[in-house]
């Protein structure tokens, strides 16, 4: 017989729930709010955990961050069970891990197909990864560089995809993972105390990013969107400290792409800065460039707004700046569409 660990504040649901799942016959252990549920977790270890969001002592998003951290608690399947519906919610939940979300009022046939499908889920996971326990701490032992560390990722990481323009994670949200961007273009920006957005990075096919710290989920100081499709793959914090641990090669690789990032953003705040208009924005076109597309000639298609915010300057002014190199033959433009003509008179703009 299968354990649920029931955890709802709401005494009449969770007793009416905990009979429905009792004639459904599983065992039912419940807690009435997030702190006893996590205290229950770790010491009973159910097969699968239905959690209410809104509840005192600790929520739901709390219950879910606590047990994600716990190497017995990690690869239980959870539930989120609230009524709340709203995207960001649903999108909150997702990214920190949860495997459902059901939404009240909720039939008995919803609740026990997402309990079933879960467990059957959580089965098959937990077969591969007995299957490809040996292999992995063989890998784990080969990474030497930051090329075997992506393969490692590609290989063992959790597949994540996102249409374009769709919210990866929000500032504020809790970094559990690295990211390996297996395609499509991501966009990390903040806004200033004015309002005015910033982008922060531009990540493309192959890139690592979500790394502002390699072993503490710490809450991201920026918001990361999809600007094309995108597909990837991550790793919880905890296994990128466990690979770190044993493999210090790695550890250094990942301190000097901190510190690359770090000299990239200091360039750029020096160019917004100092540099012309002008320049300002061609360097950005080409950036974009870069990051869009295989080869620099070919059209890309982004926002003037995102240009701008890279660029540091205000959309009215690069899009006058723009209509001076479509006039002078450096780029054409159709609709969102732009592309560069004169790639070294665009690279030699001072």
């Amino acid at each position: 017989m299968k354990t649920i660990l029931l955890i709802e504040d709401d005494t009449v649901l969770r007793e009416n729930t905990a009979e429905l799942l009792e004639l459904s016959n599983y065992n039912v252990i419940s807690a009435s709010n997030g702190k006893i549920g996590v205290d229950k977790a770790k010491n009973i270890l159910p097969d699968i955990i239905v959690c209410d969001i809104m509840m005192p002592e600790l929520d739901g998003y709390g219950v879910l961050e606590a047990l994600s951290k716990n190497s017995d608690t990690k690869y239980i399947p959870f539930i989120f069970l609230s009524a709340k519906t709203e995207h960001q919610d649903i999108r909150k939940g997702m990214n920190l891990g949860a495997d459902d979300y059901i939404t009240k009022p909720f039939s008995e046939d919803d609740l026990i197909s997402a309990i079933e499908s879960r467990l059957a889920k959580a089965s098959i996971l937990k077969d591969e990864r007995h299957k490809n326990k040996n292999n992995a701490e063989a890998d784990e032992s080969d990474i030497k560089t930051l090329n075997d560390f992506k393969n490692y990722i590609h290989d063992y990481g959790e597949e994540f995809k996102y249409q374009k323009d769709e919210i990866i994670y929000t500032e504020g949200d809790h970094s559990n993972y690295i990211y390996l961007i297996s395609k499509g273009v991501v966009k990390c920006h903040k806004l200033d105390e004015l309002g005015k957005e910033l982008t922060t990075g531009l990540y493309k096919e192959d890139d690592l990013f979500g790394y502002l710290s390699f072993t503490q989920n710490t809450p991201y100081e920026e918001t990361a969107t999809a600007i094309k499709d995108v597909e990837m793959v991550g790793i919880l914090k905890n296994d990128l400290k466990n690979i770190l641990d044993t493999n210090h090669k790695i550890a250094i690789e990942l301190i000097q792409l901190l510190t690359n990032d770090l000299t990239g953003i200091k360039n750029q705040l020096l160019q917004m800065a100092y540099s012309s208009v002008n320049k300002k924005t061609a360097t950005t076109i080409l950036k974009f460039a870069e990051k869009l597309n295989r080869k620099p000639d070919d059209p890309i298609k982004i926002s003037r707004s995102d240009l701008a915010s890279v660029a540091g300057i205000a959309t009215e002014t690069l899009i006058r700046t723009m209509s001076d190199f479509k006039k002078q033959g450096l780029i054409a433009i159709e609709g969102r569409n732009i592309k560069i003509l004169e790639l070294q008179k665009l690279k030699d703009i001072y």
